[in-house]
């Protein structure tokens, strides 16, 4: 069993809602004012057509940078645009201080075309593990929270996410397959079976919420950065939910993992699920 750090577990008992107001703040100054105003000098591809990135990303991310940075001395931020700009940022998550894992607007493609689908990302992590996260969707005002060992909460209720009803076909979200290679297609071909009803992926940080919901059964990931994952793995994990890749390890937000991989409302759909995932592996061979 994982323990906290002692002055970590501190901070969060007399923090955590100033890291929920500093989500709040960035949200309201940067991202909500551009909802569905976006002008196309705003908008850039990164690496194509279907990785985006706005103003909104960037000044969400730069005002979340300094506020998490200057409530937690000596930790670190790395954003999804810092790595972006510079790769090395990334390395932090495998260092000692405390890291904040942050995704500025998960769901950029949504954003975008003015769909309400989308959040902000926020998971402290020590030494790769996940302490906390915070997961806000703006657009509906729905504030989701973890602590490791003390749950999951949706605007302060409790989340289960239960087991899926026995007989009912699972629905799982998975990769868009623009973000697969061809072997990583032929392993998510696996989930194309009598029993499961597979679907592309929205904001990764809404389908996780989902699942923590139990209103989704699982999803199936075929990469691994950690500002689109660290967040929601937690909170499915506090939920009573399950993460295992196709080779049956737990997901490391470090990475270095078999890929893909998959999240779900317990344990036996994960391990269905990842088995389906490791056949299709086999089939790639």
């Amino acid at each position: 069993m994982i323990e906290y750090n002692e002055t970590i577990e501190e901070f969060l008992a007399q923090h955590a809602d100033d890291v929920e107001k500093a989500v709040r703040e960035a949200a309201a100054a940067e991202i909500m004012p551009r909802f569905r105003q976006l002008a196309d000098h705003e908008i850039a591809q990164k690496s194509g057509p279907h990785d985006l990135v706005t103003d909104a990303d960037r000044l969400a991310e730069r005002r979340l940078t300094a506020s998490l940075g200057a409530l937690l001395p000596g930790s670190v931020v790395v954003g999804e645009e810092a790595v972006h700009a510079d790769p090395d940022v990334y390395d932090a998550i495998q260092g000692d201080a405390p890291v904040w894992i942050v995704d500025p607007v998960d769901g950029t493609r949504q954003f975008v075309h003015g769909d309400p689908a989308f959040c902000t990302l926020v998971t402290l992590v020590r030494h790769g593990v996940p302490l906390a996260s915070w997961t806000y969707a703006a657009a509906r005002d729905q504030l989701a929270t973890a602590v490791r060992g003390r749950g999951a909460h949706l605007d302060g209720v409790p989340l289960r996410a239960g087991a899926p009803r026995p007989g009912r076909d699972l629905e799982v979200a998975t990769s868009h397959p623009d973000y697969t290679t061809d072997a990583q297609k032929r392993a998510l071909f696996g989930l194309w079976t009598d029993g499961v009803r597979p679907r592309p992926c929205g904001s990764a940080g809404l389908e996780y919420l989902a699942v923590a919901r139990g209103e989704l059964d699982a999803v199936a990931f075929s990469w691994e950065a950690a500002w689109d994952h660290a967040a929601g793995i937690l909170l499915v994990e506090e939920a009573g939910g399950a993460h295992l890749t196709h080779t049956g390890e737990p997901f490391r937000v470090t990475g270095g993992n078999a890929l893909p991989f998959t999240a779900a409302r317990d344990a036996a759909t994960a391990a269905r699920i990842a088995g389906l995932l490791s056949g299709g592996v086999g089939q790639a061979a």
